[in-house]
């Protein structure tokens, strides 16, 4: 390895000869495993293509989220940073990962955990930090995540965006990560698009997201069976909808709750049975929306003014925002198995579709 000062260009990072990926998977026997859904990236061109969608890496501090056998990380190198962290849950790759910290003395730390419950507060030095209001810091996540993950994962994450904390408690830190091209084509879609869902609004009110390219399933090993999609995430200066991450969840996953029905069938989800139709009633026309369109019609104002009106009358009664639809209906459901008679009644039209 090496450090070539050019006059007049910033220096450039070079690895040294290292076993390729194929080698290093052969090397230390590794295999991937199908119930953590795990797919190799082999082709090197295809990982600086997803390392050149994170923007300029140069003398960047990085966090790479399940680098496997390695190919990302050593695009990543290979962009010059100054810093990059390796979070890897599966301990099996941590021996090729250490050959790749010895490769660049300094520049990697490697941490054996589960990104999922990983504290990111005090991932990156202190003095990279940023105003929300500000650029986004030198500070990216890139990761080829595992299908079983990502979307949990992509919520956290938002939940994060719109608490300014995690990962985000530097600045408006920037994500390039893969996703099933379905998953992929639901965080960017459009109102009155098919795949339009809550995923799409609970991204796209936080953050600019765009679908970079597509990579084709054969290009992994083993072959998934879907297609792959590389998304960039930038989170927002100015939410779209300026309430509580948790208030927004609940009202979009309410709405979208019977998908193919008019959007008042899920929004009345949110209200108790008792008084329910009259409440619904009130927020639909409070927060002027028509009751026919289908959840997946409905615009971002739309879904800020349905917000808005429910956190007002969640702040006229508190009770409302901790009601769960759920929960009642189970308890129905409990005390009528309690009096059923042998011949089963069928179940309501809610919990089949739920």
């Amino acid at each position: 390895f090496c450090l070539m000062a050019v006059p007049g260009k910033a220096a450039t990072f070079h690895l040294p000869p290292l076993p390729t990926i194929g080698e290093i998977i052969k090397l230390f026997r590794l295999k991937a495993q199908k119930q953590l859904s795990q797919n190799f990236l082999l082709d090197l061109r295809l990982t600086d293509k997803i390392v050149r969608q994170a923007g300029k890496l140069q003398n960047a501090h990085v966090c790479e989220v399940g680098p496997g056998p390695g190919g990302i990380t050593r695009s990543i190198l290979s962009a010059g940073v100054e810093q990059l962290l390796l979070i890897e849950k599966d301990a099996r790759f941590i021996p090729g990962l250490q050959m790749l910290s010895e490769a660049a003395p300094g520049k990697v730390h490697i941490v054996h955990g589960d990104i999922l419950t990983y504290k990111m507060e005090k991932a990156f030095p202190k003095h990279l930090k940023k105003n929300w209001e500000d650029e986004p810091p030198d500070i990216h996540i890139i990761g080829n995540l595992p299908f079983s993950v990502s979307t949990p994962l992509i919520i956290k994450w938002l939940e994060n965006v719109s608490k300014k904390d995690g990962p985000f408690i530097y600045g408006r830190t920037q994500m390039t990560l893969t996703f099933q091209k379905e998953v992929a084509e639901r965080l960017i879609a459009n109102p009155g698009g098919k795949q339009r869902s809550r995923l799409s609004v609970m991204s796209q009110h936080l953050c600019t997201v765009e679908n970079c390219f597509i990579i084709p399933g054969e290009a992994f090993v083993p072959k998934p069976e879907v297609d792959v999609a590389v998304v960039h995430f930038t989170p927002l200066v100015q939410p779209k909808i300026q309430q509580p991450f948790e208030l927004v969840e609940k009202v979009v996953r309410s709405a979208f709750q019977f998908r193919r029905k008019y959007c008042f069938r899920g929004i009345e989800t949110l209200f108790p049975e008792s008084g329910r139709l009259k409440r619904t009633e009130q927020l639909m026309m409070t927060a002027n929306v028509d009751p026919t369109l289908r959840p997946f019609e409905l615009s971002m104002s739309q879904f800020r003014n349905l917000c808005d009106t429910y956190r007002k009358m969640c702040d006229e009664d508190p009770s409302l925002f901790v009601y769960n639809f759920r929960e009642e209906l189970k308890q129905k459901k409990k005390m009528r198995n309690l009096f059923r008679s042998t011949n089963h009644p069928k179940q309501t039209e809610e919990e089949n579709e739920l």
